[in-house]
C-alpha cells in the first residue's frame, strides 16, 4: 500500500482540475449573464472549455477513427477492427477494408509501449492501409490488468511478438517504431534459431534505440545518471483502488506524461494559451489541429513497473540488445542467426530520442545476413514523430519502405532463394 496514496493523490488533482474546468465552464455560460456582455466571462468559458477537455483526456483511450476506406474501385468500404490474439497485456487488432480484394502485402505493425496507446500511429496505419494488409499491436493500459495475470517484462513482450509473428506467417512485414525496435529484432532472432519457418519476410526498424550508447541523447543520459533504486523509488507506484489493476506495480500514465510536457514546458504552455484565445474567439473547434495533437498526446497509460524497470536496466543500462547479450526465457538470443530476413533502419536527422547511430547499429549486429538484404535510410531535417507519422513519412520514407517490401518478398521473383541466400551466408 506504500505508493497507492501517491496514486490516489494524482488522479484526485487530474479530477480536480477537471471538475474546475467543467465548472468554469457551466458558470461562465449562464443565459442570463448574456444581459450584461462582459468579456471576462468569454475567457472564463474559454479557460473552462479547454481545461476541461484536457485533464479528462489522460483517462480515455482514443478511439482509432478509421471507419470507411476508400478503394481503388472508387467505392467507400467499411473499416472493421477485428481482434486476431487476444491476450492479458495486449492483443493483435487487424484493419479489415471489407469488400476488398486482399492485398498481397501483409505488415504487422508494432507500436511502443512507452506511454502512449497504438492509436499514435493512427496515421500510420491509415497511409499503409492504401497499400497492405495491416495488423497493428493493441497494449493494454496496465492499471486495467487485475495483478492474478501476473508480471509483463521485456521478456514477455518478445514471446508475445514471437507469437504474433507466428500467428501471421512467414509473409509477414514487420515495422516496429521507436521504443520495440531492439525487441522486435531480438523476437526475429529467436524465430531464426526456434521456429526459422515463422520468421517474417523483411523486418523494418525505425528509430529505435538498438545501441542508446552510440549517439548519446537527453534520454540515454537520464538512464546513465540514475540508479535503479532511484528509479523505482521516483517512478513506480501502486494503482488504487478505483480502477481493475488494483495493487499492481505501474509506472502512472500521468507521470509519464508530466515528464513528456516537462522536456518543451514553454512549447506546450503557449499552446494552450493560443487555444484558449481561440475558444473566447469562437475559433476553436472539436477538431482543430490543437485537440487532434494532444487529444492523443494528453491520453496516456500505465506500464507495469517491471517492464520499465527491465527496459532501462536491460535495454539502456546494460545495452543486452547492442552487445547480443539478450536472454529470453532462458535462451540466448543470438542476432547473428538471422540469415533469412531482411533488415532495414530509418533514422531522423534531428532526432532528438532515438538520434541518428543508434537505430542503424542492427545491421552490424546482423552477422550472418547478406549485405544485399540490408539496407538503410537517414531522412534529412525528420524528428522523432516525423518519421513515422509526419510528412517526410508520407512523401519520402513510406515510398522507400513499400519499395523494400516487394524487392523481399518471400513471393517476389527479385530475392534469391532461400538455399542460395544461405550458400552465400556460408
Amino acid at each position: 500500500m506504500r505508493y497507492m496514496m501517491t496514486y490516489d493523490l494524482m488522479e484526485t488533482a487530474r479530477n480536480t482540475n477537471q471538475w474546475l474546468g467543467a465548472s468554469a465552464l457551466a458558470m461562465a455560460s449562464y443565459p442570463v449573464f448574456s444581459m450584461f456582455p462582459n468579456p471576462g466571462l468569454n475567457w472564463m468559458a474559454a479557460w473552462g472549455q479547454v481545461t476541461e477537455r484536457t485533464f479528462s483526456r489522460m483517462v480515455v483511450k482514443p478511439d482509432w477513427g478509421i471507419r470507411t476506406f476508400t478503394c481503388a474501385d472508387g467505392r467507400d468500404h467499411l473499416v472493421n477492427i477485428e481482434t486476431v490474439v487476444e491476450r492479458p497485456f495486449g492483443d493483435l487488432v487487424y484493419f479489415n477494408v471489407t469488400g476488398r480484394k486482399k492485398n498481397p502485402r501483409k505488415v504487422l505493425l508494432v507500436a511502443p509501449m512507452s506511454g502512449h496507446y497504438a492509436t499514435l500511429l493512427r496515421s500510420t496505419v491509415k497511409s499503409l492501409l492504401v497499400d497492405c494488409e495491416v495488423y497493428i499491436t493493441d497494449w493494454h493500459n496496465a492499471r486495467d490488468i487485475p495483478v492474478s495475470e501476473g508480471k509483463f517484462d521485456v521478456e514477455d513482450y518478445t514471446l508475445y511478438l514471437v507469437d504474433f509473428m507466428r500467428e501471421l506467417g512467414p509473409e509477414t512485414h514487420v515495422i516496429a517504431v521507436c521504443q520495440p525496435a531492439p525487441l522486435t529484432l531480438a523476437a526475429t532472432a529467436y524465430l531464426a534459431e526456434k521456429d526459422p519457418d515463422a520468421q517474417p519476410s523483411t523486418l523494418t526498424l525505425i528509430g529505435g534505440p538498438i545501441d542508446p550508447d552510440a549517439t548519446p541523447t537527453d534520454v540515454t543520459d537520464f538512464g546513465r545518471r540514475v540508479t535503479m533504486g532511484q528509479l523505482e523509488e521516483t517512478m513506480i507506484q501502486r494503482v488504487g483502488f478505483k480502477y481493475p489493476g488494483v495493487g499492481r506495480m505501474v509506472y502512472p500514465g500521468l507521470l509519464q506524461l508530466a515528464s513528456f510536457m516537462s522536456m518543451n514546458g514553454e512549447r506546450h504552455a503557449s499552446a494552450f494559451k493560443e487555444q484558449i484565445a481561440r475558444a473566447a474567439q469562437g475559433e476553436a473547434s472539436d477538431h482543430d489541429a490543437h485537440n487532434r495533437f494532444y487529444d492523443e498526446y494528453l491520453a496516456v497509460m500505465d506500464m507495469t513497473a517491471e517492464f520499465y524497470l527491465s527496459t532501462v536496466e536491460r535495454i539502456f543500462k546494460e545495452r543486452e540488445i547492442a552487445k547480443n547479450e539478450f536472454v529470453v526465457d532462458g535462451h540466448k538470443v543470438d542476432i547473428g542467426k538471422i540469415t533469412d530476413v531482411a533488415v532495414k533502419t530509418v533514422e531522423g536527422a534531428k532526432d532528438d530520442i532515438s538520434a541518428p547511430g543508434q537505430c542503424i547499429a542492427a545491421l552490424d549486429l546482423c552477422t550472418g545476413l547478406p549485405d544485399e538484404m540490408k539496407a538503410s535510410h537517414l531522412e534529412p531535417g525528420a524528428g522523432h514523430y516525423g518519421i513515422f507519422a509526419g510528412k517526410s513519412w508520407r512523401d519520402n520514407i513510406r515510398p522507400l519502405v513499400l519499395e523494400f517490401i516487394d524487392a523481399n518478398s518471400r513471393k517476389s521473383d527479385k530475392r534469391p532463394s532461400k538455399k542460395k541466400r544461405i550458400a552465400a551466408v556460408s
